[in-house]
């Protein structure tokens, strides 16, 4: 990643209209291009621990323009270049890699239950309740730990219905989110290994991701399938 991508978002920011950013258009169009150029290093990464043979770099990348049809917000354009990295790309409908590339070291890389319906919330708190211990075992691994220090998302004030406030797990079940993210600077992102960071973050997310997926996703398939 280059400077000069940074750059233009950081004036993006600045002059968030059509008018500029019309002006800008070639500045646009090579920005987005190393971004893509980028995102094919990470994907092929991905793809050594994670085969994705149907994704294509194109069906990663989000739009730059914002949805503002019920926005009190605006602005025609997204301050970020972003990615989802999953089977068949941002559409995929699964717990996926994001990678979101802003500046002002507001870059990261996260994962993870971030808008569960109602249905995989539940899934989640019963699997917390009968069976936690698969779930602490990635979550507290020590490299884990050290890669994503912080955990995001909502929790609730108290003890959802149907569980008791002095339950051992409390602090799980009372999450309503439960996201990991791993920000980097922009000094981290214009370093040549940017890439190559970014794809041993995803290593390390595959287990939480593969362990969501199942519960949400997976463990209904093979029980239709038995």
């Amino acid at each position: 990643m280059t400077a000069q991508t940074l750059d233009f978002l950081r004036e993006l920011a600045q002059n968030n209209n059509r008018d500029w950013f019309q002006t800008n258009r070639k500045r646009y169009v090579a920005a987005k291009a190393e971004f893509e150029a980028w995102v094919g290093r990470v994907l092929a990464g991905v793809c050594s621990f994670e085969p994705l043979p149907t994704t294509d770099v194109k069906d990663c990348i989000f739009r730059i323009n914002r949805d503002i049809r019920f926005s009190k917000d605006k602005s025609p354009y997204k301050l970020n270049f972003s990615a989802a990295i999953g089977p068949g790309g941002r559409h995929s409908g699964r717990i996926d890699y994001y990678i979101h590339l802003q500046p002002g070291n507001e870059s990261f890389l996260g994962a993870g239950m971030w808008q569960p319906t109602p249905e995989h919330l539940s899934k989640f708190r019963q699997e917390v309740d009968y069976n936690v211990d698969e779930l602490k075992a990635i979550i507290e691994a020590d490299a884990f730990r050290a890669y994503f220090p912080e955990v995001w998302g909502e929790t609730m004030k108290t003890a959802p219905k149907g569980y008791s406030a002095d339950h051992p797990e409390i602090g799980l079940l009372r999450r309503k989110q439960l996201f990991f993210m791993h920000r980097f600077t922009d000094k981290e992102v214009l370093k040549p290994a940017f890439a190559d960071d970014v794809v041993r973050g995803c290593q390390l997310l595959k287990p939480y991701c593969d362990f969501l997926n199942y519960l949400f996703f997976d463990e209904v398939n093979d029980a239709v399938l038995m």
